[in-house]
């Protein structure tokens, strides 16, 4: 495997790809065809060398993700959206009046910053006051500390399990399948066609599920040495903690999607296994679809080294493996 430095997501009824500062969504619009856009995102991480520092890059990348995410997630959506337009209402024409064209980056930068607050609230402090009824029966603050953890992992699972269920949602999966699948083709060394894509793992060392995993994962092993009496410094340590843990668990993301060691694909194994609920097989369609928005951003052949005649297939030892 040669690691390829692209990465992505799914998008509503398409896929984003991104390499270094350039980015392509490509988009199956209602009437079948595929509309793809290009463009560059300069985010934190471009403007500053600190940004680049092992630990701290962890967190730059991830905001940055998802402000990138929102922003093409919208995009895909204006594709799907009810020919008759429904009048702006006074929060909105409030918006435009006082921020005029940057409105919808404030927007998009508020509903950024509410996410993140959420799934701090949701996934790091109220599995520390669940785990709190069980103080007057656990009196060792390390058990305590990996039952706020497996309580932290459940909910993260839950909510996975919850979503999958949608309608909607299912089609991203397997859009997200099949960027997964674009990238393991590519990094594998096969030519990018369907059918080398189709017989390419949707499984991913370096996946989105796979950091917020070992984010869950690493908070145990942290939380587990603060050793404070009050409860209002213990949930101050969890909040003021957050940004090393996604630090370390970039690192650790980052180690996989480069390293074929035996030990770091074993520990990259949970993570994969959660990625099997967040992707889906994808059909032919959506795998045109990835491959448009790989191509787009990224010159595949180049990266190889050679380029197989049309029609040539190779042969691969390897292929039909989960990666």
């Amino acid at each position: 495997m040669k690691p390829s430095g692209i990465g992505g997501q799914a998008v509503l009824e398409g896929i984003m790809m991104k390499n270094k500062e350039r980015y392509s969504v490509a988009v199956r619009k209602p009437d079948g065809e595929i509309e793809v856009h290009t463009g560059e995102h300069e985010g934190i991480g471009s403007r500053s060398a600190l940004a680049k520092l092992p630990l701290i890059r962890g967190v730059v990348n991830f905001v940055d993700s998802l402000v990138l995410g929102m922003e093409t997630l919208t995009y895909s959506a204006g594709f799907y959206e009810e020919e008759d337009e429904q009048e702006p209402g006074a929060f909105e024409r409030f918006l435009l009046n006082v921020f005029g064209e940057r409105a919808e980056k404030i927007v998009m930068g508020v509903t950024v910053a509410f996410s993140i607050v959420m799934a701090v609230g949701i996934f790091m402090v109220l599995p520390y006051f669940i785990s709190g009824f069980f103080r007057d029966y656990i009196v060792s603050n390390t058990l305590l500390a990996i039952l706020e953890g497996a309580i932290r992992l459940g909910l993260f699972v839950l909510y996975v399990v919850l979503i999958s269920s949608m309608k909607d949602i299912k089609r991203v999966y397997m859009y997200h399948g099949a960027e997964h699948k674009c990238i393991n083709c590519i990094e594998r060394g096969r030519e990018l066609n369907v059918k080398n894509v189709r017989k390419s793992s949707r499984y991913h060392s370096r996946c989105g599920t796979s950091f917020l995993f070992i984010v869950m994962v690493i908070s145990i092993v942290f939380f587990i040495f603060i050793r404070v009496e009050s409860p209002a410094l213990r949930i101050l340590f969890r909040l003021l903690l957050i940004p090393v843990i996604a630090g370390v668990s970039y690192e650790f993301i980052r180690l996989a999607g480069r390293s074929e060691n035996v030990l770091v694909r074993i520990l990259s194994l949970p993570g994969k296994g959660m990625q099997m609920l967040t992707t889906k097989e994808p059909d032919d369609s959506m795998i045109e679809v990835a491959m448009a928005a790989v191509e787009a951003v990224f010159d595949w052949r180049a990266f190889q080294g050679y380029r197989l005649d049309d029609g040539d297939e190779e042969e691969d030892p390897e292929a039909g493996s989960e990666e």
